[in-house]
């Protein structure tokens, strides 16, 4: 057997290229192609079959195949690399025993881990915030809201409340916030986390460049302080087909 050819029968069967529909053809092959993903026919940096066999073996002209293939490198689950082709985005693995940040997980892989910021704030705490950062009702809290990158594929959306006391001037965290912390001895060094999956909302998924509904990972964490003060309460959005969580179990 050819090794496209799981791939190709994969495409055809899922892309319902031939089938009667109202979805334009290249949106049919796009589907296909993730399916492909999602389930294994195609993984992490395997390379896409050429452009023009796709569009010989699957009886569809290649503008369709370019233009399911660049919609799928938008909204990153594609990358392409000059001279080489176009390969399947590479996953993130993050273990759940270690108690890190975001930008030192990029960087230990070799990513390069970048931000675009949504709210910078001082703030007072709702009453779920100040429950979790056992807070008086309405006290100050500064406010984190940011778009995280890993080599400028958006990966998640991460809100995160903080005693105003451990951040008072919210806008000096440029990209690591627990670099800010550090500095100012108010690093958490033990955490709680809760994870479950859900679908993401509209704006949600505008802000990632997925479809809405598809599979988000919700992680809430409680970050605390040698001491036990709570000290960070983040809610982080992940993009389902680019994370893995991996946590490993011992008798």
């Amino acid at each position: 057997m050819n090794s496209l050819d799981p791939v190709l029968e994969t495409l055809r069967q899922e892309a319902n290229l031939k089938g009667a529909s109202a979805s334009p053809l290249y949106r049919r092959l796009k589907n296909g192609i993730r399916k492909a993903i999602e389930q294994g026919v195609l993984s992490p940096d395997d390379a896409l079959p050429p452009e023009r066999d796709l569009a010989q073996k699957l009886e569809v002209s290649r503008v369709t195949v370019r233009k399911a293939v660049g919609s799928l490198v938008e909204e990153g689950l594609l990358v392409q690399r000059q001279g080489a082709g176009t390969f399947v985005a590479p996953r993130v693995e993050q273990p759940l025993s270690k108690l890190t940040g975001f930008t030192e997980d990029m960087e230990a892989r070799g990513l390069s881990p970048s931000v675009e910021w949504l709210d910078r704030s001082l703030g007072s705490a709702t009453p779920d915030e100040a429950i979790a950062l056992n807070l008086s009702p309405g006290a100050e809290v500064a406010r984190l809201y940011r778009i995280r990158f890993a080599d400028d594929k958006p990966m998640c959306l991460e809100q995160a409340i903080l005693p105003a006391s451990a951040l008072p001037h919210p806008e000096q965290v440029d990209s690591s916030l627990y670099a800010v912390l550090e500095r100012s001895h108010m690093r958490p060094t033990r955490a709680l986390q809760h994870l479950r999956a859900q679908l993401f909302e509209y704006e949600q998924a505008r802000l990632l460049n997925v479809q809405p509904g598809t599979a988000c990972l919700y992680i809430e964490r409680r970050s605390f302080l040698p001491n036990g003060q709570p000290v960070e309460f983040v809610r982080s959005y992940y993009r389902g087909d680019s994370y893995d969580f991996v946590a490993e179990l011992q008798l």
